[in-house]
Formats: C-alpha cells, structure tokens, sequence
C-alpha cells in the first residue's frame, strides 16, 4: 500500500500523525547533500512563504517549545534509521551465497569423463556401464540443482520488492530530510530576526538605564537565544543523518541488484548450460563407444604386428650372424697378434734397458779402479 507523506512544520510534535513507513508520492529534492542556502532556493515560493510564516510564529521564549521545536521531523528521521536498519538485518545474504555457493559445487560434481580401464576387455566391459553411470550422476545432481534453482527464484523475488521498497525509503528520507530543512530555515530566519531586533533593542535599553534588570532581561533573552541556537545545531546534526541515510540505501539497493543479477545469470545461464553440456556428454557417449572399441582393436592389431615383426627380426639377424661367423673370430686374431706384439716390444725394451745398464756399469767400475790406483800411489809416497 502507498501512502504520500508532505513535509509538515508544528509548533505541536505531540499532535503529529504517524509518519508513514512507506512513500509514494513526495516532494523531489535535488540531493540532501545541498546546503541550507542551496535548499532554500529550491523551495517553491509558496514553501518560502511557509517557512516565513511560521518563524513569526516561533516564541523563543517559551522553553518547552524550544525544547519541542523540530523534535516531530526529528524522530521521524530516528524511526526511519531504525527501520533502515532493521531492513538490513533480516536480510541473510549469506544464506544466498551459500546457495550459489552449493550450485557450483554440484555443477562441477558432475565427472562427464570417468577413468578408462586399460585393455580391450575392460573396455567392453565399461561401455555399457559409463552411459548408465553418467544419467546416474546427472539424476542426483539435477535434484538438487532444481532444488536450489527454486530457492533462489524465491530469493529474487524477496529481493526484487526489497529494491522497490528501498526506492519508496529514498523518497521517504528526501521528505523527512526536507521537512526537517524547513524547521532549520525557519529557526534560523527567526533566531537572526530577534537578534538584530529584540536583543539589540534589549542592549540599548540596559545601557541607557543602567539598572540591573534591565541588564538581566537582556541576558536572559541572549540565553534564550544561544539555548535556541544550540537547539537548531542538533536538528543540523539530525540532517547530516538524514544526508548520510540516502547514500547508504542506495548503497544496499546496488547490493540487492547485483544479487538479483547473480541470480537471474545462475538461472537463465549457467543451469540451462550445464543442462546442454549433460545432453552433449550422453550423446557423445554413445558415439564414442564404437570409435572406443574399433580404435582398441586397431591398436591391438598394431602391436601385434609390430611384435611379431620384431621377433622376427630378431631371429633372422641371429641365424645369418651365427652362420657367417668362422671357426676363429678376427677379434680373436688381432688379440692374441696385439698381445704377441706386445709381448715382443716388452721383451725388447727389456733387453736394451739391460744393455744400457751393462754399458753404464763398465764405465762406473772403470772409475772405482782408476779410483783406487790413484790412492795407493798416494799412500807410497
């Protein structure tokens, strides 16, 4: 149900209607983001003329009012944070997530290419049971996948009149945050007025009397005043709440839309997909089967051919080695003729060594005898 909420300034907040927890219909403001003297030159000469009327109407004097004034607008704001606020929490996003979450899992669940058994045997043996396998798995996973699917659906929907509702908040806030920028001109309009009158005229007085009283009055009213001043910084301080209010549910309505497209993609997309790949798969199961068998056969056959080549090259190359080889291998000759030469080479390096040695001799005894004339002709002497 709409309802249509107008920006309303009283003297009165007791007296207020419930304000609305939804809107339809309200004035539009450019952003609550605009200054005061921004707000003011967007209001329509006949809110001006409002806001004008009802600053003559303030009393400052009146401490109960001022104590009141604005508090209507203000815990309409309140309210409207709380129920923001609430509208946050009862959203489990997370329980969406998870859903998404569990999709994906029974998505990638589904092994359209099991592990063959090696050999022909285990082939045959498997091609009737792999296609049997795969409806199997596909039979599983579709449960739960339309299960989630319907969840999800439910989800969107939750989430597509959340998005409408959070537009219906925006336009509600932009009304409440209007309404209380009206309480602010309005006090502010007044508050200068009895400055630059009243109090001046109240200065003057106690300054040409110079009585006490006089002097009282006039500190009384610049109290008035200053608690009225400080009364109107709490309303700013409420609309800077109402200025941060917007952005924030535009921020969750984005979150919302983007969920709903996550969603809108899993079921009109990924589902359908993965339902195609399941019909693809099973279709080239059965093809496959044929090509499996024939192509194992033929690799068999290969084998065998290549085997039985082999072997058979094996054996003739043995035979022809074994009957052209004679009764002494030449490697056998050219051993024992290496190892005569060698023999015959050591024998020689031996005997010349030995000569050298003889020659190297007869000259060492020939010294030692020289050697030894040599001292005994030294000793006859």
């Amino acid at each position: 149900m709409d309802f249509e909420y107008t920006p309303k300034l009283t003297l009165s907040p007791e007296t207020d209607a419930k304000a609305p927890e939804t809107a339809s219909a309200v004035p539009q403001v450019e952003s609550p983001a605009d200054s005061l003297d921004s707000m003011m030159q967007q209001l329509s000469d006949a809110e001006k003329q409002a806001i004008k009327d009802f600053a003559e109407k303030i009393d400052i004097t009146d401490a109960n009012l001022v104590l009141q004034y604005g508090s209507g607008a203000q815990k309409n704001i309140s309210d409207f944070s709380s129920a923001a606020l609430g509208n946050v929490r009862t959203k489990d996003m997370g329980e969406v997530g998870d859903m998404l979450g569990d999709l994906v899992v029974e998505l990638k669940s589904l092994d359209i290419e099991p592990e063959e058994k090696k050999g022909i045997r285990g082939l045959f043996k498997k091609a009737g049971s792999q296609i049997a396998s795969l409806k199997a798995q596909y039979d599983k996973a579709e449960v739960n996948v339309n299960r989630i699917s319907e969840e999800l659906e439910k989800h969107q929907i939750v989430l597509l009149k959340d998005v409408a509702m959070l537009d219906k908040m925006y336009e509600l806030n932009q009304a409440y945050f209007k309404e209380l920028s009206m309480y602010i001109l309005a006090g502010k309009e007044k508050l200068a007025t009895e400055r630059t009158t009243t109090l001046v005229e109240l200065k003057t007085k106690a300054e040409k009397s110079g009585l006490p009283e006089d002097a009282q009055a006039y500190n009384d009213y610049m109290n008035m005043c200053n608690r009225f001043e400080k009364k109107l910084h709490d309303l700013e301080l409420t609309r800077m709440i109402s200025i941060q209010m917007s952005p924030q549910i535009r921020l969750i309505q984005n979150n919302d839309s983007l969920m709903i497209e996550k969603i809108q993609t899993s079921i009109a997309n990924t589902i359908p997909l993965w339902k195609s790949q399941m019909v693809l798969a099973l279709g080239m199961a059965h093809s496959k089967q044929a090509m499996q068998a024939q192509r194992e056969v033929t690799n068999i056959t290969n084998e065998l051919l290549k085997k039985n080549s082999e072997m058979l090259k094996t054996g003739s190359i043995d035979i022809a080695v074994e009957a052209e080889r004679g009764i002494v291998d030449m490697e056998t000759l050219k051993q024992t003729n290496q190892d005569l030469i060698d023999t015959l080479e050591e024998v020689r390096r031996i005997q010349t060594e030995g000569s050298q040695k003889r020659r190297e001799a007869e000259v060492e005894l020939g010294r030692i005898e020289t050697e030894l004339k040599n001292k005994l002709l030294e000793m006859k002497g």
